[in-house]
């Protein structure tokens, strides 16, 4: 009976396993979080084959061919270049003895089992990733708003630029230009989500 315990407490079964903080340093996953540049584990998910670990940087994946093989995949998403989407929670019937939580990072889709008596743990992570994905959105709509006035102005000053010599104006309109892009995907392109994590109660 302790060996079954034992298996769920750490993913060991068919059905995912939410793994608590205290229970990080036993799971394959936690070796290949980036501590060097600040990432953290927010959420883990263990079953036989494959290890889910949400940081505020991005997922890193251990993706397993088989609950009968060593052999695995790391797959690391990072938020910063890869957009959420289609965030989902399916809840278990009376019979079943699993919940989904399911998502799209980037052209990755993920539909992850996980054990019933996981749901509140669950709901945590949900909410969480829903926020996620809408200010990700959000973010992705103020770039093509910046990239469509930067062309109008471009188009603009094409139009009535005299006066000043080429090369000069060139290099002033392109020092701008680069310090104007660079500060708005610094506002924009946001790669660290701890925060929000935070906000919705996911340990870390």
């Amino acid at each position: 009976m302790f060996k079954n315990v034992a298996a769920d407490m750490l993913g060991l079964s068919d059905i995912g396993a939410v793994i608590k903080p205290a229970d990080y340093d036993k799971v394959d996953a936690d070796d290949y979080v980036l501590r060097e540049e600040g990432e953290r584990i927010y959420f883990l998910i263990k079953s036989k084959s494959d290890e889910y670990c949400f940081t505020n940087l991005g997922l890193v994946h251990l993706d397993g061919t088989s609950a009968t093989s060593k052999r695995r995949m790391l797959r690391r998403f990072p938020y910063l270049y890869h957009q959420l989407s289609d965030v989902r929670l399916e809840t278990a019937g009376t019979v079943d003895l699993d919940i989904e939580i399911k998502f799209t990072l980037g052209n990755q889709s993920y539909s992850i089992d996980v054990g019933k008596q996981y749901m509140p743990e669950l709901k945590k992570l949900y909410k969480a990733l829903v926020k996620i994905a809408s200010i990700q959105h959000e973010n992705s709509l103020y770039l093509q708003y910046a990239q469509t006035s930067l062309n109008t102005a471009a188009t603009s000053l094409g139009r009535s630029s005299h006066g000043s010599p080429a090369d000069e104006q060139f290099q002033k309109i392109n020092q701008y230009v680069f310090t104007w892009l660079q500060n708005t995907h610094k506002n924009f392109a946001r790669q660290d989500f701890g925060e929000v994590f935070a906000r919705y109660g996911v340990e870390s």
